[in-house]
């Protein structure tokens, strides 16, 4: 435990000699955790009668939420009620406080600006960050830091007992307004107490967030919407159940399709999964009619947009409200900025409980188009958002392996383009897919040309497509008539009775036969076997036959 220096080396008056003995008469003075810095020079202290310098204290405040408290009236408070708590020769040198969660990290906790959104009538030195910076500098402004309850330090235990630690350590004692105040020696009583609170804290907002979350899951399996209705629904008010809530004007809402842009929603979806387009061709071809296809409005003034991005686009496609299902928890709001959580941790009602813009089927089809064209790009010619594209490939996301389904891509080998097929060794493949697999554009290239000047810009293409229609009548026709033969084929095999011709080859009719095989190790069992019932025939030795009968 640090005491005070003695008087003289700090620039201290030394105490007179009444005050010496008087001192002397009262018995020994307490072990004082206190290391007493000298004072800044922008803020000298007074000295007291005796010598003695006040002990300079700083004030640390914190309100938690913007939303739900008024740091106007939280903020002078707090500092009222620690002001009260010190002895009168204290002095208060410097407040610090902050407007933020009491869960965050010390090492990221003073960065936030919300403070600057109040008019707070009192005198702001710093946060929490730059209370502990000063703390640890020599030349200090205060020797002990006091708060209205230990809880407005930090909500977690871990992290306000590493605070109080940190400050221990620079010889800083923290203190708080509802426990005795107290700079000696630490009081086994006092310290179980305050672990105490920190602990009811702690427990305080898990039980918080745990009855909140049952709260908003069963919000959301009966269908009520949370925050601002998606793009393409809007917010149909309903009466609060609570009478005193709902004297106070609040309701709920239910999901009700928009008029004018549900039509979108649907328009968005159509283009995604018939022309695979992309997010950018998607936005270009809503910005091109903006009266018909309205923009979405940001709840933020600062961030509206009046046009489509392909982030908004994104947004529409993956929002799962669309197929009627009321869903929660897609993104983490609060604790990683905004982020998609996975799917599985999403809350989603076991029923519908609006009305659908798109069928489950259409929502999922277009999810995986998002999967296909993972990469990839709507609009031909070079990647000009990429300043290192020097090359275009003509059929670019149009070339599929035939093997193994996956889109080849281009490559280029001595001026010569390729779209390439390349299974990697994640990517587990029985068919015998080769490692690589190239094929040269100019045999695409001249089949596709051929294609359209016959088939397509050709004078036969109405007899062509006449034949290839009817081609593809008869093969459907007999891929049907396989399928329906072939239960009755398998039923009269079972009876024995005559059935169609089976057009499989004979090799591949014949039933396959299991030989059976003698295990390796038998013949030495059964040895064994043999040699341990002869053993035992030996120690009973002769005797009188056992009778045996059926009843024995």
């Amino acid at each position: 435990m640090a005491a005070h220096p003695p008087a003289g080396e700090t620039g201290e008056p030394r105490p007179s000699r009444d005050a010496t003995s008087a001192r002397a008469q009262a018995g020994p003075a307490p072990d004082v955790s206190v290391v007493r810095a000298p004072p800044a020079p922008s803020r000298p202290a007074a000295p007291a009668p005796g010598g003695v310098l006040p002990l300079r204290v700083a004030v640390m405040a914190r309100t938690s939420t913007v939303e739900l408290q008024d740091p106007t009236l939280s903020i002078p408070r707090q500092v009222t009620s620690s002001l009260n708590a010190l002895p009168r020769d204290w002095v208060a040198v410097a407040h610090f406080y902050d407007v933020e969660s009491g869960r965050l990290n010390p090492a990221v906790r003073g960065r936030s600006s919300a403070h600057e959104l109040f008019d707070i009538p009192v005198r702001r030195d710093g946060g929490i960050a730059d209370l502990l910076a000063e703390a640890r500098r020599p030349d200090r402004r205060f020797d002990a830091v006091i708060c209205v309850s230990i809880d407005r330090i930090a909500r977690r235990t871990y992290y306000g007992t590493m605070i109080e630690h940190e400050l221990e350590q620079a010889g800083v004692p923290l203190l708080a307004a509802d426990e005795p105040i107290q700079v000696g020696r630490k009081k086994a009583t006092r310290i179980l107490t305050r672990r105490v609170k920190q602990a009811t804290a702690e427990w305080y907002v898990l039980e918080t967030q745990e009855k909140a979350w049952d709260g908003f899951c069963e919000h959301t399996r009966q269908g009520w919407n949370i925050g601002k209705p998606p793009y393409g629904y809007r917010a149909e008010p309903v009466p609060h159940p609570v009478p005193a809530r709902r004297a106070e004007g609040k309701t709920k809402h239910r999901l009700v399709p928009d008029p004018v842009t549900a039509p979108v929603v649907r328009q968005i979806f159509a283009w995604r999964v018939a022309e695979r387009l992309g997010y950018k061709a998607i936005a270009n071809r809503l910005n091109a009619d903006p009266d018909r296809y309205p923009p979405p409005v940001s709840p933020d003034p600062a961030r509206q947009r009046n046009y489509w991005n392909p982030t908004a686009v994104r947004d529409v496609l993956g929002n799962p409200k669309y197929t009627g299902y009321m869903v929660w928890n897609r993104r983490a709001t609060k604790s990683a900025k905004g982020k998609v959580n996975q799917p599985a941790t999403w809350v989603r009602s076991p029923e519908p409980t609006h009305e659908p813009l798109v069928s489950q089927e259409l929502f999922d089809a277009a999810a995986a188009v998002a999967r296909e064209r993972f990469g990839s790009r709507t609009t031909p010619g070079a990647n000009t958002a990429h300043p290192d594209t020097k090359r275009a490939y003509l059929f670019r996301s149009f070339v599929v392996c035939a093997l193994c389904g996956r889109r080849m891509f281009g490559k280029t080998r001595r001026g010569v383009p390729y779209y390439a097929c390349q299974r990697t060794w994640t990517q587990h493949d029985p068919s015998g897919h080769p490692k690589s697999l190239w094929v040269r554009q100019q045999p695409l290239l001249e089949g596709v040309s051929e294609f359209f000047a016959q088939r397509i810009l050709g004078p036969d293409r109405r007899s062509l497509l006449a034949a290839t229609i009817g081609g593809a009548d008869q093969q459907a026709q007999q891929h049907h008539q396989a399928r329906t033969d072939a239960p009755q084929a398998r039923r009269a095999r079972t009876r024995g009775a005559p059935g169609p011709p089976d057009p499989r080859p004979r090799n591949a009719r014949r039933p396959r036969r299991h030989r059976l095989r003698p295990h390796p190790a038998a013949p030495a069992r059964a040895g064994r076997r043999a040699a341990g019932q002869a053993r035992r025939a030996r120690r009973r030795g002769p005797g009188p036959a056992e009778p045996r009968g059926p009843g024995l």
